[in-house]
């Protein structure tokens, strides 16, 4: 007999086994003798009040053994000799497209500018230790995408999109914790996630696909108003309709796209900071006890939202005993993420906070920078064009450079402690902080834009507002957070998910400005390779 009970307990009885089949018997009257297998389906942490809650839902088995697995598998068969169908990026949206590909009887070959990613590593660390940014291996490009040392975590909204349990599935079976099956706010952590990665390369390779790192898409093949396949810097073509999964980051594509007259438009992003407290101080806050979070608690999470002028300011990527990370793509870039490894024991926890930012928020909006420069930086050879399908993404590119230029010129980033940055005061010295390559003391209220600093001010003091100690000079701000999205969108049809006017082209993931995070990429992935399918088959 299986009986499934919703509970509301104490951390304590949550986090010990025994101490919830003692709860069991106590308040279900349930016989200790017949209870053979007691499973965890759903947990949730409820902290509104003072008294902190866990929310269980529990699957008692009565004088029968668990017989179901703790995940559902995938079954992928071999598509060698099958049709073949190019992906270019091996992020979430890529891996999870080339996987449903195997699914269904095609033929995945990714194609992927990034080194594979585990040996990503070694070129992550010389951002921290050297100062410089391999433009083809980092934070945003290389297997797992911007996402593989960028968290992990696997919360989303968007399950009207499609099936988020099937991912979660996926990412079990590849060596996930089936934990990330329970709780309310699933993460694998940094630490674990390359090894998933990893697995799900070498499905995909023993099912007769390919995977070709350090080969970087350079062209689309286009006869007519088809595509053919593309072009890679290597001299190697590869034939079959496209699924471009290239991420936020690659510019370079969008740059081709645009030349190339190929339909995009300006999408609306969020830029702001990357903000730091001690995590000791955000347990205490969001815990509602001095002593913090104690025994059986994780490491606090937060999540702020408001209005300010007009625009919503927000906390985004809210990362628990995590790290501040590098995570520019070129030379002369500033840019700032978030990451926490699985156990999420850090002295820190930070999140991005942002403002939003939509295309018509540019006009006569200037920056104090020489503008010369900046045109140097978004076209090196010389040919930038004014397309206003770009401007967003020229933004960016802007605001990182003016960045680079307030950290000295290195990767050493402009800071700025929280409640000084209110008060409109410099900073004479800054706390400790996870960033690696370091910190500079620099006037962020100053000089970056007001339409930015202005709304983060007035959010930040409302903030403060709702929960007592957030807005403090213990706290840091550090700039700068731009990648929070695409500043593109790839304009595809809504029901065959190909390229309005190109066919074979599949526009996929953030990058094609349809997806927001690893579970809606990897969702976005299984669509457009369901699209090949209806294509192909």
């Amino acid at each position: 007999m299986i009986q499934e009970y919703q509970l509301r307990l104490l951390p304590e009885t949550a986090a010990d086994e025994q101490r919830l089949k003692e709860y069991l018997i106590q308040e279900k009257g349930l016989n200790a003798r017949d209870i053979t297998g007691i499973r965890i389906l759903k947990r949730s942490i409820d902290a509104r009040q003072r008294t902190v809650i866990v929310n269980l839902t529990v699957r008692t088995y009565l004088n029968e053994m668990p017989k179901e697995d703790e995940y559902r598998k995938t079954l992928y068969n071999n598509v060698s000799g099958k049709p073949q169908v190019i992906v270019v990026g091996a992020g979430p949206g890529g891996l999870f497209a080339a996987l449903r590909l195997i699914e269904l009887g095609l033929r995945p070959v990714i194609v992927e500018r990034g080194k594979n990613v585990r040996d990503r590593k070694k070129d992550l660390a010389l951002i921290g230790r050297e100062q410089t940014v391999d433009p083809e291996s980092n934070y945003s490009f290389g297997e797992g995408g911007a996402g593989a040392y960028s968290d992990g975590k696997l919360y989303t909204r968007s399950k009207k999109r499609g099936n988020v349990d099937k991912i979660l599935n996926v990412f079990c079976q590849h060596g996930a914790s089936p934990s990330i099956l329970v709780d309310a706010h699933p993460h694998i952590g940094t630490d674990k996630l390359p090894r998933v990665i990893e697995n799900m390369r070498n499905t995909i390779i023993s099912c007769g696909g390919e995977v070709h790192f350090e080969t970087r898409m350079d062209a689309l093949i286009i006869e007519g108003d088809e595509v053919k396949g593309i072009e890679t810097h290597t001299g190697q073509t590869f034939l079959g309709p496209v699924i471009l999964a290239t991420g936020h980051s690659a510019r370079d594509v969008y740059r081709w796209l645009a030349a190339n007259r190929v339909e995009i438009e300006a999408k609306g992003i969020a830029v702001g900071v990357r903000l730091e407290h001690p995590a000791t101080l955000i347990d205490q806050i969001q815990y509602h006890n001095r002593n913090g979070r104690g025994r059986y608690l994780p490491a606090a999470e937060y999540s702020f939202v408001t209005q300010v002028d007009g625009r919503g300011v927000y906390s985004f990527c809210m990362c628990p005993g995590g790290f501040i990370v590098p995570a520019a793509s070129g030379r002369r870039q500033i840019v700032v993420n978030g990451m926490s490894p699985s156990n999420r024991g850090s002295r820190w926890s930070n999140s991005g906070m942002v403002v939003e930012l939509r295309p018509e928020d540019l006009p006569d909006k200037e920056l104090k920078i020489d503008n010369e420069e900046i045109a140097a930086l978004a076209a090196p050879d010389g040919c930038l064009t004014s397309s206003p399908q770009l401007s967003m993404m020229y933004f960016q590119e802007a605001l990182e450079y003016l960045c680079w230029q307030q950290g000295n010129r290195k990767q050493t980033a402009p800071a700025q402690r929280m409640a000084d940055f209110t008060r409109k005061k410099l900073s004479y010295d800054l706390p400790d902080s996870s960033y690696a390559p370091g910190l500079v003391s620099s006037p962020l209220h100053f000089w970056m834009p007001p339409f930015i600093a202005n709304r983060l001010s007035k959010g930040f003091q409302q903030f403060g507002k709702y929960s007592r100690g957030f807005l403090t000079n213990e706290a840091v701000m550090i700039g700068v957070e731009t990648r929070t999205s695409s500043p593109v969108r790839i304009i595809r049809d809504k029901d065959t998910l190909q390229h309005i006017r190109l066919k074979g082209l599949f526009p996929c993931g953030e990058g094609a400005g349809y997806a927001g995070g690893i579970v809606s990429a990897g969702i976005d992935g299984e669509r457009c390779a369901e699209a090949v399918g209806r294509l192909l088959l």
